[in-house]
């Protein structure tokens, strides 16, 4: 049976860090589900619809990968996703020991909710490891380039379409 993993996240939007832990993952998995979370309560800057997109375009910018991907946007919790698509392993990405805490709780959380379900924590490259989704969005609110944070594509995406909302 193939082993199938979920990277749950806003992704608002994807960065060149969530890019990296997606790669790694495909190496360790038969497949990979890259799951948008609503997340409404975060007050994400781009659309639910937006984020998958711009994931989507990230990921068509890979070389082939040793593992099927796909883009799913979810509104319930985690752990029930995680049972809808038959899986049980989440994969997060630590970026610095500041993450760790959280990250933690929240794996703590979720198999509180599914006891079937393991988190594995990976951590982005040295060179994007300094890389967040609210880095990026600072940054974009105030007009700066964001082309070395996200897949170029993204960039793209963000530029063409004017979604950048203040």
């Amino acid at each position: 049976m193939p082993r199938i993993a979920i990277y749950p996240g806003t992704f608002d939007p994807i960065t060149n860090g969530h890019f990296d832990v997606i790669q790694r993952a495909c190496k360790l998995f038969d497949g990979l589900i890259i799951a948008v979370a609503k997340s409404d309560s975060k007050k994400p800057l781009f659309r639910q619809e937006e984020r998958i997109k711009m994931v989507q375009l990230a990921i068509n910018e890979l070389p082939q990968m040793p593992c099927f991907l796909s883009v799913n946007g979810f509104s319930n919790l985690v752990a029930d996703f995680a049972k809808e698509q038959k899986s049980n392993i989440l994969i997060r990405g630590l970026r610095a020991v500041s993450d760790f805490e959280y990250e933690l709780q929240m794996g703590y959380a979720n198999a509180s909710l599914n006891h079937q379900l393991e988190t594995i924590y990976l951590m982005p490259s040295l060179k994007n490891a300094f890389i967040s989704s609210s880095v990026v969005r600072s940054i974009l609110l105030h007009g700066g380039d964001i082309s070395h944070l996200t897949p170029k594509s993204v960039n793209e995406f963000i530029r063409n379409h004017n979604v950048c909302r203040h």
